[in-house]
């Protein structure tokens, strides 16, 4: 049993992982960030709520998640109809999956980048205001080069997440060869079919690999950003 004995489907699920995380990753970042320094550095009405909001997916049963993305993003749902006219579909596709991947790896990346940013000196920002910035510009260029490492992780995070992501994803996107099954759902297939057992392995092993790797990797770049900022 070796990782080059994989089936044409096998590969494709697992190149659909990658492709999946990868997205789900990147469109959450801007947002994550943005959340991340709300929950940090401002006080408003309603930040309990929002904080609640981000955390949910964390706690509510994934399948649940998956059908509200289905009722709201469907090409029946309020919004999923809305883009429908755009040529914009989500359900059973594997944009699909990428946000039910990003929803579920939210709250691990907001997380992540609000502890690093509420480690963040607030006299370092509140010296470049004195200085004449303005807080975009202090923003830019004193918190998030602090906030590094934890933006870092927060991605990592999300990565991980999305690759392992199941209950959401089956739910919203389905199981369909090609197009949303990722490694999780292909996983769970073979192990449905009499003989699956060695491919489900040989799947488990390449998830495993590529989520520690991710790890590794997230450690590496972290370490540097910290020695950068030292410096």
């Amino acid at each position: 049993m070796t990782l080059f004995s994989l089936t044409p489907e096998e590969w494709e699920a697992v190149r659909l992982s990658l492709k999946v995380a990868s997205v789900a990753m990147v469109a959450s970042l801007p947002v994550g960030i943005a959340v991340a320094w709300l929950l940090a550095r401002r006080e408003f009405w309603g930040k309990s709520l929002l904080n609640g909001v981000v955390h949910l997916p964390l706690v509510m049963p994934p399948v649940v998640t998956g059908y509200l993305l289905l009722l709201t993003f469907g090409t029946k749902g309020p919004i999923g109809s809305f883009l429908a006219q755009f040529g914009i579909i989500f359900a059973f596709r594997w944009t699909g999956a990428a946000l039910a991947c990003a929803v579920m790896g939210f709250p691990l990346m907001v997380r992540a980048i609000r502890l690093s940013i509420e480690a963040v000196d607030t006299r370092l920002e509140a010296a470049s205001s004195t200085l004449g910035a303005n807080a975009l510009w202090v923003f830019f260029t004193v918190t998030l080069p602090l906030t590094i490492p934890g933006i870092i992780a927060g991605m990592i995070l999300c990565f991980a997440k999305a690759m392992g992501e199941f209950g959401a994803t089956i739910t919203f996107v389905s199981n369909i060869p090609g197009e949303t099954q990722t490694l999780p759902t292909a996983i769970y297939t073979l192990t449905q079919v009499p003989g699956g057992d060695a491919g489900a392995l040989k799947l488990t092993a390449i998830s495993i690999a590529i989520s520690l790797g991710a790890l590794l990797i997230s450690e590496i770049l972290a370490r540097r950003a910290v020695q950068r900022i030292a410096a």
